[in-house]
């Protein structure tokens, strides 16, 4: 009893449901379908691969591990209606964010595609993580009230506006760029959630900074700078992240609002219909 009983409790414990197992499907689905569309680029990969060498030393550890962690992380505490909408707000805001970079030329891939659509939906698979990391974290935070939470918010992204006005001078003439700089100061100073903000930041920061050592010392993109990876492009994941969250609450707000309306209409049609 206690063998059958553990695995359960093991699931509960992890979060997994239904719609883990929905999602973690739908998620190896997409990677099957990249390889297929994208073949070309995966038999270059697979070509790199020399038979004369142990196939362990060949293997990319860091890409299975990030994989690995992503996968465990969105299993837990699936939710369709809710990931859904992470989902749609990262893919448009993957789009919009890669368009921005590789237009102006902070960053460009090895393909030299602006952007080139094959890394678009890593960004919904990294939102569902980062969802999964800030519900983790959120608690840690409770603490913070006051004071030390507004110096806490103030500290961190001060520190970020800094950095990011720093790394985008040579594109300042770029709609685009101005774009993404009103858009954070936007964000920024309108902090509808202080300690969400800083827990999603942390958060969109602590996976990107494992995405940026990965593609920049791969090879598969590389920042203006060189660097691999720079300190902004990391805490710009903590940024994104912060973007799609607000991004996703709005329409969540507006959803909600719009069912209501809908409901009251149906009611007040239904009490001003003359009965039978």
């Amino acid at each position: 009893m206690s063998s059958s009983a553990s695995p359960i409790a093991w699931h509960v414990r992890l979060g997994w449901n239904r719609a883990s197992y929905l999602l973690v499907s739908l998620f190896f689905a997409l990677i099957v379908v990249i390889g297929i569309v994208w073949r070309p680029l995966l038999n270059d990969y697979l070509r790199s691969f020399d038979p004369g060498l142990p196939w362990w030393r060949q293997v990319d550890w860091l890409l299975l591990g990030i994989f690995a962690a992503m996968t465990l992380l969105i299993m837990g505490g699936a939710d369709v209606k809710r990931d859904a909408r992470t989902v749609a707000v990262g893919l448009i805001g993957g789009l919009v964010i890669e368009s921005w970079g590789t237009q102006t030329g902070l960053w460009r891939y090895y393909t030299l595609e602006r952007p080139p659509l094959w890394i678009i939906p890593a960004w919904p698979i990294a939102s569902l993580a980062i969802d999964r990391m800030t519900g983790a974290l959120s608690p840690a935070l409770r603490r913070l009230e006051g004071r030390p939470l507004w110096l806490a918010y103030s500290a961190t992204f001060g520190l970020f506006a800094v950095m990011m006005l720093t790394f985008i001078r040579p594109t300042m003439g770029y709609s685009l760029t101005t774009t993404a700089l009103l858009l954070c100061a936007f964000l920024i100073a309108t902090p509808t959630e202080p300690r969400t903000m800083l827990a999603t930041f942390a958060a969109g920061a602590a996976l990107g900074y494992f995405l940026e050592v990965w593609g920049t010392t791969r090879g598969c993109w590389i920042y203006y700078t060189g660097q691999t990876p720079p300190a902004f492009a990391v805490l710009a994941h903590g940024m994104a992240a912060v973007a799609f969250w607000r991004a996703a609450s709005a329409l969540s707000r507006v959803a909600n609002r719009t069912a209501r309306a809908l409901t009251e209409t149906v009611r007040r049609r239904s009490l001003a219909r003359p009965s039978p």
